[in-house]
Parts: C-alpha cells; structure tokens; sequence
C-alpha cells in the first residue's frame, strides 16, 4: 500500500516516514518546498501522478500564537488547503488521514473530553482547525480525523526540547500550572496511523489519539527534568517554580484542560495507546545524542 504524506518534515510526518517499512507500506513524503497543499491543482496533480492508496495529512501551521496576527495563512494552511486534499480524496475514492487538535475545545469541562462534546475554538489557530476538519466531513466520507495533544518528539521544536535547552541554561523557571492535557509522543500518533490505516476494520469519523495521563504543564516540566537527571545530563537547573497562566500572558488563548478520552479509538480498533512517560525517556535519550553529534562537529 502506497501512503502519500504531507508536511512529511514535521513532528508526526517524520515518524511517518520512518515507520512506514515495519507496516509493510510505501510513503511517499511531500514538504511545503516540493508540495504547496495550498495550490488546489498542485494538490491535484501530484495525487493524480502517486496514485497513492491514502493520503496522512501531517501539514499543520502549529505556530499558535503568530497565528493570532496571521489568520489569512493560518487558514490557507490549516482549512483551505485541506479542503483541497479532501477533494483529491474523495474524487480518486481513497481515505484521508487529517491530524487535529485538543485546541478545538475551550477548556471548561471538567473531565477528559470526548469525540461528540462540543467544541469551542478559543484563538485563530483553533479557529482553523476546527474548519479543517469541517472541510474534511463535508468533502471526503472515507476520512479519519485525529484530534491530538501536548505533541513532542526527537525532532523538531516542542515543549520537551525547549525544557531540556532551559534546564541547561538557566537556575530558575517557571512553568504554568494551571493548563491540562496529555502529552502525546509523535511516534505513538505514527504508529496508531498506521495501525488503523492497516486494520480490516473501517470505520470513518473523529477520534482521539492522546497518551495517558493528564498532568499539568508544570508537572510535565518535572518529569522531563527528573528523566534528565536519570540519563546523567547536567542542568543548572535548581528551582522549578509553578505559575499560573495570568503569570504567563501569551497572544492566543488555551484551554485550560484540553485532556482528551481515547475510549473510542481504542475500543473500535482494539488497540491500546501507552503511557507518554515511555516515549519521553526515548526523546531525552536521542537529544543527549543529538547533542553530543552538534558537540563533535562544532570540535
């Protein structure tokens, strides 16, 4: 099976391209510099010409608070564009994998959120991610969308890499304390792809693929520092202090619990998603060796 995957250069699309093999499946990536997604006869063209038997949209513009300033690229990008893909789909009679976000709910609920609850975009960039994936339902009836959280990887910016260069640099931070979600490694949201796109079992519609448990950011600062100092890496770090988000004011709003229930995927596809703490000594590990490389070639 051919799977063709935009923005193959991401957090998920680079987990993508690397466990297509162990799936016995063939991708085929496409970045912004050899698709743009946001060119409705490029789109078209290029499915014409792979052939592909699905398509994983992994293209995203993720840059939530410039967003805030940029709605008419955010929207190209995160609506418009996968509109385009969606039609592509549905006129060549293959499925779309469309990844989402935890951002298309405000926040207020008390407990984790389910696929039927309602959402409430809270900024711009929620704002486009709730219309992608309206275009999605509207224009493509064989299409999965996967609303995910907190996401962080080896490769890439994310919030545990951003930790671990802070830890190094400075002896004080504060981290909010206040928000809550489930942090979600992107090689698990690969592997759940590929696990669904693999199954016997069809069932289109919305789920949720996020890694238990809930914890709050600062929480989650805490963990990837205590990893840190189990791997042996030096920190100047001396005092993690919780805030709340009043302390931390940003252009663009988050819900302040974005936790997501994943009962249905794992019910409908009998699979279980594993714990984050798993995926997040594996990313502390590869950015020790990230980091060791950058030593001895800047030597």
């Amino acid at each position: 099976m051919k799977v063709l995957i935009t923005g193959c250069h991401g957090q998920v699309g680079t987990a993508l391209m690397a466990l297509a093999s162990s799936y016995s499946l063939q991708a085929v990536g496409f970045d912004h510099d050899t698709l743009d997604i946001t060119d409705q006869d490029a789109v078209l063209a290029c499915v014409t010409q792979e052939k592909p038997s699905a398509i994983i949209n992994a293209a995203a513009y993720t840059a939530v608070d410039k967003a805030e300033s940029d709605k008419d690229t955010t929207f190209a990008v995160n609506a418009t564009a996968v509109g385009y893909l969606a039609e592509a789909c549905a006129l060549h009679d293959i499925p779309l994998l469309h990844i989402s976000t935890d951002y298309v709910f405000d926040g207020s609920k008390s407990g984790a959120y389910v696929e039927d609850d309602s959402v409430a975009p809270l900024g711009v960039y929620a704002e486009s991610k709730l219309a992608g994936e309206e275009a999605v339902r509207k224009l493509c009836e064989k299409h999965y969308i996967f609303r995910t959280s907190w996401m962080f990887s080896a490769h890439g910016n994310n919030f545990v890499k951003t930790m671990l260069r802070l830890g190094k640099e400075r002896d004080t931070l504060g981290v909010v304390s206040d928000q809550y979600g489930k942090p979600t490694a992107a090689r698990e949201i690969a592997h759940t792809l590929y696990k669904m796109l693999t199954s016997k079992q069809q069932a289109w519609g919305t789920y949720h693929i996020a890694q238990p448990e809930a914890c709050s950011w600062f929480d989650f600062a805490d963990s990837i520092f205590q990893e840190a100092r189990k791997q042996g890496i030096p920190l100047a770090l001396e005092t993690l202090n919780a805030i709340g988000t009043a302390d931390y004011p940003t252009p663009a709003q988050r819900p302040q619990n974005s936790a997501l229930d994943c009962t249905k995927i794992e019910e409908v596809f009998s699979l279980t998603i594993k714990p984050w703490s798993e995926d997040l000594t594996a990313v502390v590990t590869a950015w020790v060796i990230e980091q060791e490389k950058d030593t001895t070639h800047a030597s």
